[in-house]
């Protein structure tokens, strides 16, 4: 029997509920009579794709400058014990290894502070045989293939690996990433072991070559190490750089809080992997009215809840 449901109203009922994502809670608003069933039915049997995130978004990449940032979110499942696609791996925001559902995540900033998702690829390796790192190789490569040409790759220590920058460069593109500050250079010295001056440190990486090198630190004496392939680079760009990848921190948060990303109740890996896409399409979505109507994500979510809420109290005020 086929589904009542369709992509459209799903992504529709993503884009405005505020609090509720299940199955269930579509079935009890929707215009359409419908079952929670027939919603994880068609959910379950849906095929939605990371290319449909670039079909989306290749406009706005293609047509400005800007920089690619790679990153990762584990979804939390801590709670859900036989959902497909979770297990134990780190978190991040939790600061500990949680059950959860990994997203790797290639997210495009314009030069005007726009910013949106190119790729995304979900973490399995029992599935495909993949590493985090394979994830990124495949998204950068696909990236070049499609005709991005960005400014600089920019990603944190977990991303740093050999095979990554030789990959970057092989491209042809430029990089800033984190360092590990265990991280040995000059042949046997380590990072934290180096006095690196304001202006950067030129050392030689194994198995990789020159790079130049910078340390931050901050007011709580949190030190950070970042390289780049940059030629001739200075400290105020690369710290330009650093701090324009937070952008996917707000990305990741946006995401979770207003798009239902980790909400997903199914058991089922496909109905996960498609709603996890459709949460991106619909960020995508919400981010253009952002752009139009110079409000925040937010602030359009609480405009569709808040006629409700001003009923509400004027009724108990009433009574």
């Amino acid at each position: 029997m086929r589904s009542k449901c369709s992509r459209k109203l799903y992504e529709t009922f993503l884009k405005v509920t505020a609090t509720r994502y299940s199955a269930l809670s579509l079935s009890e608003v929707s215009p359409v009579d419908l079952s929670h069933d027939s919603i994880s039915r068609w959910l379950e049997e849906a095929n939605c794709r990371p290319k449909e995130v670039w079909e989306e978004s290749k406009e706005f990449v293609l047509s400005s400058s800007g920089v690619l940032i790679v990153d990762d979110t584990v979804l939390d499942k801590n709670r859900s014990r036989k959902v497909e696609l979770v297990r134990w791996q780190y978190s991040g925001n939790a600061h500990d290894v949680i059950r959860g559902i990994g997203v790797v995540k290639l997210l495009w900033q314009g030069d005007n502070g726009e910013y949106c998702p190119a790729d995304f690829r979900i973490y399995n390796p029992p599935e495909d045989d993949k590493t985090k790192n394979d994830h990124f190789r495949e998204m950068v490569v696909l990236a070049y293939k499609r005709g991005v040409k960005p400014e600089a790759v920019l990603f944190d220590c977990w991303y740093s690996a050999i095979d990554n920058l030789k990959t970057i460069d092989n491209l042809g593109w430029s990089w800033v990433g984190g360092l590990k500050s265990n991280r040995r250079v000059n042949r046997k010295q380590k990072l934290e072991e180096l006095t690196i001056p304001d202006e950067g440190l030129k050392v030689w990486l194994k198995d990789y070559g020159f790079i130049t090198v910078y340390r931050f630190a901050d007011k709580h004496g949190h030190t950070d190490y970042f390289g780049t392939n940059l030629e001739n680079p200075t400290r105020e760009q690369v710290e330009t750089f650093v701090k324009r990848r937070w952008d996917v921190e707000v990305y990741h948060r946006e995401l979770k809080q207003e798009c239902g990303l980790e909400s997903c109740q199914s058991r089922d890996g496909r109905a996960q992997r498609n709603h996890i896409c459709l949460s991106i399409l619909t960020w995508i979505k919400l981010a253009s009215k952002r752009s139009l109507d110079h409000i925040t994500i937010y602030q359009r979510k609480w405009d569709v809840i808040k006629p409700a809420i001003k009923q509400q109290l004027a009724y108990e005020l009433r009574h």
